[in-house]
């Protein structure tokens, strides 16, 4: 794992060069901190086998990303079409207004979901 990070990280132009006193640390702490990161996100990424054979098929989950897509997609295309319609002029007051109006809009869309 080490190696394939740092392979990546001499790619990129980090400093790979570890300290005399502690080598499992870099000498640069954004190289340290690139490969704590790094760690985190593969560490993240591992499901553990019980977790996999209890997800069941894999069909479902697409089904519900494709879902929430379309939801994400809806929400940000009325967030901009509500900030296409505010004045170059109106300043952060117009930008307070276009967000409380999209609050107003969602509370009853919740209301009714409840």
């Amino acid at each position: 794992m080490r190696q394939a990070f740092e392979a990546w990280a001499q790619r990129d132009g980090h400093i790979v060069r570890r300290r005399e006193d502690k080598p499992e640390e870099y000498l640069v702490y954004e190289t340290q901190r690139r490969w704590l990161i790094w760690q985190a996100a593969l560490t993240h990424g591992q499901k553990p086998a019980d977790a996999v054979q209890k997800a069941g098929p894999a069909a479902e989950p697409q089904k519900m990303l494709a879902d929430e897509a379309a939801v994400r997609n809806s929400v940000l295309n009325e967030v901009l079409d509500a900030f296409s319609e505010l004045d170059d002029n109106a300043g952060v007051e117009g930008i307070v207004k276009v967000i409380q109006n999209l609050k107003k809009k969602t509370r009853p869309q919740v209301e009714e979901k409840v």
